[in-house]
């Protein structure tokens, strides 16, 4: 199946809203065992809220290796593979570690607790 982004979120990819909307276009394809690609194209603004959700979450599911096999990525600009490389290296070690995950939980509410 393939996803025109541009189709789906406009010019901007930036907001977790709109990166949920891919996610739960995307996830059941991946589960089914389906590739899936994601074309940019047209495309131009790219902020991590996107990415995480469209994305970073899924390596809650699957093994960085499977999504590599299942997850293909075209037309996207070299701001945006930045973006999404640190996105999915974040991800990666916020899925693979509790303790990373509990870490990061008392800093967000410790920061919460600031305001």
């Amino acid at each position: 199946m393939e996803y025109a982004i541009h189709e789906i979120v406009g010019e901007d990819a930036i907001t977790f809203d709109d990166g949920q909307s891919v996610y739960e276009r995307l996830k059941p394809e991946l589960v089914a065992n389906r590739e899936a690609t994601l074309d940019f194209g047209g495309v131009s603004v790219f902020a991590s809220p996107f990415f995480n959700a469209a994305i970073g979450q899924l390596l809650k599911d699957f093994k960085p290796e499977d999504l590599n096999r299942l997850l293909h990525v075209e037309n996207l600009n070299p701001t945006g593979h930045e973006v999404l490389r640190r996105v999915i290296e974040n991800a990666k070690k916020y899925y693979a570690s509790k303790d990373y995950r509990e870490a990061q939980a008392k800093v967000l509410q410790r920061m919460g607790e600031a305001d």
